[in-house]
């Protein structure tokens, strides 16, 4: 059987264990096998920046970061299962990719 995989990223993680939960209840309603969600590593994205820019007064520095969190779902392509998936409501901030495969 055919295999797709779903990757799933966001910065918020309550919107990305939503759309998880979502997407779990689709294939516990059109019992497909699936395995997930695998939690991934974050990635960790630093910024350190100069608060006065021109160059003036004393050397003082904002430090900003953005953790984006990824999951991934395995689950049986089956066709009915997918066109459910592809209406699920994905919230504004959640980037998600499918890859059909073998």
């Amino acid at each position: 059987m055919q295999k797709a995989r779903i990757r799933l990223s966001s910065t918020d993680t309550k919107k990305l264990d939503e759309v998880c939960r979502e997407i779990k209840s689709v294939a516990e309603k059109t019992e497909v096998k699936f395995y997930g969600p695998i939690p991934l590593p974050t990635n960790i994205l630093k910024f350190t920046v100069r608060k006065s820019s021109d160059g003036e007064g004393t050397a003082t520095w904002d430090r900003w970061e953005m953790r984006v969190h990824k999951r991934l779902i395995d689950i049986e392509a089956n066709e009915k299962a997918l066109r459910y998936i592809m209406r699920v409501q994905i919230p504004e901030g959640v980037n998600i990719e499918i890859v059909l495969g073998s």
